[in-house]
């Protein structure tokens, strides 16, 4: 893989004055490497250095500072005992629990699963009521130890219509000490998912071209999801790319991967600007001091460097 630590691009689109209390001036997304398929999942490790999965390689790849790209993890999301599934097989969603052990959304194997210290996997989650997952997507863990993690059909070939697709809709999951429990099924393609700084409330994406929606959920002490509400609906938007992936600031602000680059939104659902790249984003997260934002987009990872510090796992 290439890493052109030398390129970088610009281009900051302000819709409000407060987006200048978030990006400096001369801000610039830098190109970190490049030559993957398809990247996502990024995620800072407590050892100081980022993973981030090429879904279409099956494989999760390590950047740090000094060395910068190498093979982590390979295969990442499927392991070839089943149908050999589509062209997004590997794994893709990833985070860290609290005890900073690395979740895996795995998609060819339809499952969750743990990375160990050993390097075997513990798997989390692959059937809710004895029925498989279709390809779980992305994950957050809560600060009580409780994982989220959306479930749309993508790592099937032929998605909804697919007849290895055994769940009739396309959820929202919380696992809860071995428990696996639905908490919303209303979405066709639930996406990216994080919960802001209080947890009170989890943010979910719609990808679907036809309701490109980010929703807002009341999150209860027992874990469960009420008072489902559409936080912004960017349908009627032409620009390449779809609501993916999402990160919170430590103030509450949004950080959307959607059409056109990373949209930022106020808590109140205000958009302040967006992050154009040279490539669609899929999704992002902080890392270093807190106030680098990792970005994966396409076939390539860029970085850029905002005021506030994120919310890490």
């Amino acid at each position: 893989m290439s890493d052109p630590s030398a390129e970088s691009f610009s281009r900051i689109r302000k819709f409000r004055r407060e987006v200048d209390e978030i990006i400096p001036p001369n801000a610039k997304a830098e190109k970190l490497a490049s030559g993957f398929g398809f990247t996502e999942g990024p995620v800072w490790t407590r050892e100081e250095f980022l993973l981030f999965s090429d879904i279409p390689g099956n494989a999760i790849f390590k950047w740090d500072v000094k060395s910068g790209i190498s093979e982590y993890l390979r295969p990442s999301g499927y392991d070839g005992s089943d149908t050999a599934p589509g062209a997004h097989i590997g794994s893709n969603g990833l985070t860290l629990d609290r005890e900073g052990r690395l979740i895996i959304c795995e998609h060819g194997n339809r499952r969750l699963t743990r990375l160990e210290a050993d390097r075997r996997r513990t798997v989390l989650a692959d059937r809710y009521l004895g029925k498989r997952l279709n390809s779980p997507n992305d994950v957050v863990c809560k600060s009580n130890g409780s994982i989220y993690f959306t479930d749309p059909p993508y790592g099937l070939p032929q998605r909804d219509a697919d007849p290895d697709k055994q769940l009739s809709f396309n959820g929202v999951f919380c696992l809860v000490e071995g428990h696996l429990q639905l908490v919303y099924g209303g979405l066709t393609r639930p996406n990216g998912l994080a919960f802001s700084p209080d947890e009170e409330y989890l943010y979910v994406s719609n990808s679907d071209r036809s309701r490109m929606i980010w929703m807002r959920f009341d999150v209860a002490p027992d874990g469960t999801l009420s008072n489902p509400e559409v936080f912004y609906d960017a349908t009627q938007e032409s620009a390449e790319g779809l609501p993916d992936g999402l990160k919170l600031d430590r103030l509450g602000n949004l950080y959307c991967t959607g059409p056109g680059g990373i949209w930022i939104f106020s808590p109140a659902g205000k958009h302040l600007g967006t992050i154009e790249l040279p490539e669609v984003p899929a999704n992002c997260n902080w890392g270093d001091d807190g106030r680098n934002l990792y970005i994966t987009a396409r076939t390539s990872l860029y970085r850029i460097r905002l005021w506030i510090e994120g919310i890490r796992p």
